[in-house]
C-alpha cells in the first residue's frame, strides 16, 4: 500500500465528490417526503399510493445513510472499445449518481463490478488495472495498483508488496497489502462486512446462483459467515422482485452470535432481513435462558432424532379418541345419544378429510350433532336445535374434548412429556424405553408455566405443522399462526443443527433456496454430522444442492492455527485445515498454574482465574484498541466474571450483552462465530470433559484469536496439546 502514490490527491477529490452527490441525493430524496405529506386526505386509494411511496422514500434514505463506513474501496480500468481507449468505474457499497444522472461510484453488487473481485492476471476478464483504496470514513488514507496485460500475470503489481516475502504470503490474493491492513484493525465487538476485501473464492460463492441448497464448508477464519451475509445482500439486489417481498432469513445459532453480525446487512444496504434464533420461530411459549440446561444429553439427541416426528403423530393420534360408550343427554322431554359406533365412524371420517387436527373439530362438532339429532325419535329434528340445547352441558363437553381436543403445540407436548403413559404409548413402537423415558419431565400447574428448553422449539414446530392453526369463533383460521415461508434462507453454524432443527429451518424454504455455513470439524451439537451428507438429507432436494469449500484463511495468525490444528486433527481425523495467510506477531503461550508432581493437580480454581484474569488485563494493554475474551467452560463462566471483578477488570457478559464491553467473560458454548483480537482460555481439560464432543469444543475456544492467544491451566493439558 503506498501513502504517497502520485494519485492519491485526485482520488481523494474523486472521493468527496462522490460524498457531495450522495448528500444531494439524500437532499433530494428528504425533499420528495415532505411533499408527500403535506397531502393527508383523499382516496383510499390515493392513501395507500402514499403511503407506499412514503416506505420506499424511507427505504432509500436508509440505504443512503452510512453512518461511518466508507462509500468509496475501489476503481477498475478496463479496455473499451480498443486496446487503447479504457473507461473507469469507482466501486462503492451503494450506486451513487451527479446530477445529470451519470454513475459516479457503482454498487459492488453490480454486474460490472464483478472484476474488482474476480480478475486474475491469467483472466484479467478485460481489466487494465485494478486498484484497492484504504480509506478511513471519506479520507483516502493509501492506493494499491493491480496491473494487468503483458508482463503482469499473477499477483499483478502491487505498490505496496515491497517485499518478497510478502508477495509469496499473498500470492493468488486481491489487494493483499488492502486486505492485511484491514484484518488488523483491532475488533469492535460487532462483525463488519468484507466488501472492500472481497476475495475471489469468496466472491464466487457470493454469486453464485440462486436455486437450490448452497453449502460452505469453511474452518476457522475463512469468512464464512460474512459471504454468507453479503451473498444474501447480493442476492436481494440481484433478485430484488420477488425477493424482497418473499423475505430473506438468517438463522444463527445464538442471541450473542445475533448481536455479533446485526450490522453486517444494514452496512450493506439491506436493513430488511429477519435474523432470528430457532425459537423466535415458535409463538406464544417461552424458552428457558442458555445457562439452564433442561435436558439430559440423552434427552437432548433424542428430541433432535428425527424419529421424533413419528412420535409426534401419534401423540395426536392418541387424542383423536372415539367414545368407550354411548353418550346419553336429555334433550326437550327424553335424551338424544350418541353412539360409541358412531362416534368411531366419526373420528375414522376426519383423520381421512383433514390434513391438520385442528381443522376438524368444527368437522366432529357438526356431525356430532347431526348423529344425536338422529337418535330422537321420528329423526327429523334439527341438529342445531339439538346443538343449542346441549352443547354447553359438562358430559357433552367432556366428549368432545375426548374424542377430537382443539390443541395448541405446547399443550400437546405438555401433556405428552407430563405422562409417563402417553409417553409409552406414542413413543414405544418407535424409541426403546430408556429413550422416551428420558423425555418424562412433572407437569406444570399450567402450560404457561412452562420454560421450554432449545431443544424443544423443533418438536413444537412439528406440532403445530401436524396441529394446524388454532380455528377462530366462526370456525376457520385467520393465517396469523401459520408458518411463515422465505424466498431465502441463511444459516450460520448449520453443522450444530439436529435433524429436526434442520426441518424445521426446511419448512420455512419457499422454494428450496438456502445458503448454509459451518465447520464439520467445530461440529458440537448433540447429533453431530459426520459429513455434509448427514446435513442435506434434511434440507430441500427440488434443485441439486453444491457443496464449496473456502480453503483460506484470512483472520487466525499461522502460530495459532497451528497449534488448534493439532487439535483438529485429534478430533476429526482426514479434515484439511485452512492455509492461513498471516504469520502473528508472537507466538500463543500455554500457562501452567501451580506446581504438579506426576497427575497432581496445581494451584485452585481461585489461583486459575486469578492468573487468567492477570493474563487478559495483560493482553488488553497490548492491545488497546481491540476486543478481547476469557474464554471459560460453561461451569466457570459466574466464578471467571468475579475473578476478573476482584483483579479490578471492568468486563461484560457474552450472554448478556454481547460483546459490547472490551473485556468479555464468553462460555464456550456461545465462542463459535465470534472474533476477537486477545483470547484466554482457560482450562482446556475441562473444557473436553464437558460435552461429548470436548476436543471440538476446544478447536473452535483456539480459533476465536486474530492477534493474541494465551492457555491457562491447572489440570494436566488434552494430549492434542502437550
Amino acid at each position: 500500500m503506498t501513502q504517497n502514490h502520485p494519485d492519491l490527491p485526485a482520488e481523494q477529490a474523486y472521493v468527496d465528490h462522490a460524498y457531495d452527490c450522495l448528500e444531494r441525493s439524500r437532499v433530494s430524496a428528504w425533499r420528495l417526503r415532505d411533499l408527500n405529506e403535506a397531502d393527508l386526505g383523499g382516496t383510499f386509494q390515493a392513501r395507500f399510493e402514499r403511503n407506499a411511496f412514503d416506505e420506499a422514500l424511507v427505504k432509500r434514505l436508509t440505504e443512503l445513510d452510512l453512518g461511518t463506513a466508507s462509500l468509496v474501496f475501489g476503481r477498475i480500468d478496463r479496455y473499451a472499445e480498443s486496446p487503447d481507449t479504457l473507461e473507469s468505474f469507482h466501486i462503492g457499497r451503494l450506486a451513487v449518481a451527479d446530477d445529470d444522472r451519470e454513475p459516479v461510484v457503482v454498487d459492488w453488487r453490480a454486474p460490472v463490478a464483478e472484476p474488482f473481485y474476480r480478475a486474475t492476471g491469467r483472466e484479467p476478464m478485460g481489466l487494465a488495472r485494478r486498484r484497492h483504496f484504504v480509506v478511513d470514513g471519506r479520507v483516502v488514507l493509501g492506493l494499491e495498483d493491480e496491473l494487468f496485460g503483458e508482463g503482469h500475470l499473477g499477483v499483478g503489481h502491487d505498490e505496496g508488496l515491497d517485499d518478497t516475502a510478502d508477495r509469496t504470503a499473498g500470492a493468488g490474493l486481491r489487494g493483499y497489502s488492502t486486505l492485511l491492513a484491514s484484518l488488523e484493525r483491532g475488533r469492535t465487538g460487532a462483525l463488519g462486512d468484507i466488501v472492500a476485501t472481497i476475495q475471489s473464492e469468496q466472491d464466487e460463492i457470493i454469486r453464485s446462483p440462486q436455486a437450490g441448497v448452497l453449502v460452505v464448508q469453511g474452518g476457522p477464519g475463512t469468512g464464512k459467515t460474512v459471504v454468507a451475509l453479503h451473498r444474501a445482500a447480493y442476492l436481494l439486489y440481484t433478485h430484488r422482485f420477488p425477493l424482497e417481498d418473499q423475505g430473506v432469513l438468517v438463522i444463527g445459532p445464538n442471541r450473542v452470535f445475533l448481536r455479533y453480525i446485526e450490522r453486517v446487512l444494514p452496512s450493506l444496504g439491506e436493513a430488511g432481513v429477519e435474523q432470528v434464533v430457532l425459537s423466535d420461530l415458535v409463538p406464544d411459549v417461552r424458552f428457558a435462558g442458555p445457562q439452564h440446561q433442561l435436558d439430559s444429553p440423552l434427552a437432548a439427541r433424542v428430541k433432535g432424532d428425527t424419529r421424533m416426528s413419528e412420535v409426534i403423530d401419534a401423540a395426536v393420534t392418541d387424542r383423536e379418541r372415539p367414545l368407550r360408550a354411548d353418550l346419553v343427554v336429555p334433550f326437550r322431554f327424553g335424551y338424544v345419544r350418541l353412539r360409541a359406533d358412531e362416534s368411531r365412524r366419526i373420528v375414522k371420517g376426519a383423520r381421512r378429510r383433514f390434513r391438520f387436527h385442528n381443522a376438524a373439530r368444527r368437522w366432529v362438532e357438526g356431525e356430532m350433532w347431526a348423529a344425536m339429532a338422529a337418535t330422537w325419535r321420528d329423526g327429523d329434528t334439527d341438529p342445531a336445535e339439538v346443538r343449542q340445547a346441549v352443547r354447553s352441558l359438562p358430559e357433552v363437553r367432556e366428549a368432545l374434548e375426548w374424542m377430537w381436543p382443539v390443541l395448541t403445540p405446547a399443550e400437546l407436548l405438555h401433556d405428552l412429556f407430563g405422562s409417563m403413559a402417553l409417553l409409552r404409548s406414542a413413543a414405544s413402537k418407535v424409541l426403546s424405553d430408556h429413550e422416551y423415558e428420558s423425555l418424562h419431565r412433572p407437569r406444570s400447574e399450567s402450560v404457561h408455566d412452562v420454560r421450554w428448553s432449545t431443544a424443544d422449539a423443533a418438536l413444537l414446530d412439528d406440532a403445530r405443522e401436524v396441529l394446524g392453526p388454532m380455528p377462530r369463533k366462526n370456525g376457520r383460521a385467520d393465517g396469523s399462526d401459520e408458518i411463515r415461508t422465505f424466498g431465502h434462507i441463511v444459516i450460520d453454524e448449520v453443522q450444530d443443527l439436529t435433524p429436526m432443527q434442520l426441518k424445521m429451518a426446511a419448512r420455512r424454504s419457499l422454494n428450496g433456496s438456502m445458503t448454509v455455513v459451518g465447520d464439520i470439524a467445530q461440529a458440537t451439537g448433540a447429533l453431530a454430522p459426520d459429513s455434509w451428507d448427514d446435513v442435506l438429507r434434511h434440507l430441500p432436494d427440488r434443485r441439486p444442492s453444491r457443496v464449496v469449500g473456502l480453503s483460506v484463511g484470512y483472520r487466525i495468525p499461522a502460530q495459532i492455527m497451528e497449534l488448534a490444528d493439532r487439535v483438529m486433527e485429534s478430533a476429526t481425523p482426514g479434515l484439511r485445515s485452512p492455509r492461513s495467510v498471516r504469520v502473528g506477531d508472537v507466538p500463543p503461550r500455554i500457562i501452567r498454574v501451580g506446581e504438579a508432581d506426576g497427575n497432581t493437580v496445581g494451584g485452585t480454581i481461585d489461583e486459575l482465574l486469578a492468573r487468567a484474569a492477570d493474563e487478559l488485563r495483560a493482553v488488553s494493554a497490548e492491545l488497546p484498541l481491540g476486543s478481547h475474551a476469557m474464554v471459560v467452560p460453561d461451569s466457570l463462566a459466574e466464578a471467571a466474571g468475579e475473578a476478573l471483578g476482584a483483579a479490578g477488570v471492568e468486563y461484560g457478559r457474552a450472554a448478556a450483552s454481547g460483546l459490547e464491553h472490551t473485556i468479555t467473560v464468553v462460555p464456550v458454548s456461545v465462542v463459535k462465530g465470534l472474533e476477537l483480537d486477545g483470547v484466554v482460555v482457560v482450562e482446556p481439560a475441562r473444557i473436553v470433559s464437558d460435552g461429548p464432543h470436548g476436543l471440538r469444543a476446544l478447536y473452535v475456544a483456539l480459533t476465536r484469536s486474530t492477534q493474541r492467544l494465551v492457555v491457562v491451566h491447572r489440570d494436566p493439558l488434552p494430549p492434542a496439546l502437550v
